[in-house]
């Protein structure tokens, strides 16, 4: 028994590691939403994996590795929230495949979409003619999101996590000082101070951070 205790406690340790980046993170399981999500799983994988059947780390070593791995986590997500320019980089951002009836050639082909898969896809939302597209966007998790003319009902995330959706706004001929007026017309002194920004029928509906 003394034999297998430190791969108990390694592996006990990974566990609680793997519970409470979960939690931190604000998710309910690890199924990955983003590229940077798988990443994060394949790390702690590996870390756990490969550490607790090998008898020349010990237990303080394996706990300051998950501690440093934490830290690299927590300081990501803190930079994603907070800079748009690092969130696009890391995460990536959806990308206007058709745009008013007309197919993006060039962005189909960078994106690794054929032109087989792409009228697939859009047969797949019952629609069989791309003139019918308003807007075709590719989402960073590979989900092909299809807006067809008419469709009001369709909600724009024009503003998501404080931050202006500039795809969005070019979709709706828009720019973001005419969302900056637009937001402080409702009584905010910024667009950093909206949690989530939908468009929706011609007209804007905000959420707000909660404020104490």
């Amino acid at each position: 028994m003394e034999l297998y205790s430190p791969i108990i406690i390694k592996f006990a340790l990974g566990i609680l590691c793997l519970v409470f980046q979960i939690n931190l993170l604000g998710k309910g399981n690890l199924a990955p939403i983003t590229a940077m999500d798988q990443v994060q799983n394949y790390v702690l994988g590996g870390i756990i994996g490969g550490v607790i059947y090998n008898n020349d780390i010990t237990i303080l070593q394996f706990v300051m590795v998950l501690l440093i791995w934490t830290l690299l986590v927590l300081l990501v997500k803190f930079s994603k929230e907070h800079n748009r320019y690092i969130k696009n980089i890391i995460d990536g951002k959806p990308r206007v495949l058709i745009r008013n009836g007309q197919v993006d050639v060039n962005e189909c082909l960078k994106r690794g979409v054929s032109a087989s898969e792409l009228m697939f896809r859009l047969r797949a939302h019952g629609i069989y003619e791309v003139s019918k597209v308003k807007s075709g966007l590719l989402e960073q998790n590979g989900q092909l999101v299809v807006i067809e003319y008419g469709d009001e009902s369709i909600r724009y995330p024009i503003i998501v996590d404080g931050q202006p959706n500039i795809d969005v706004l070019e979709l709706i001929d828009k720019d973001v000082e005419w969302l900056n007026t637009e937001v402080q017309k409702r009584g905010f002194a910024d667009i950093s101070d909206v949690y989530l920004g939908e468009y929706l029928s011609s007209k804007l509906r905000l959420t707000p951070y909660k404020k104490d």
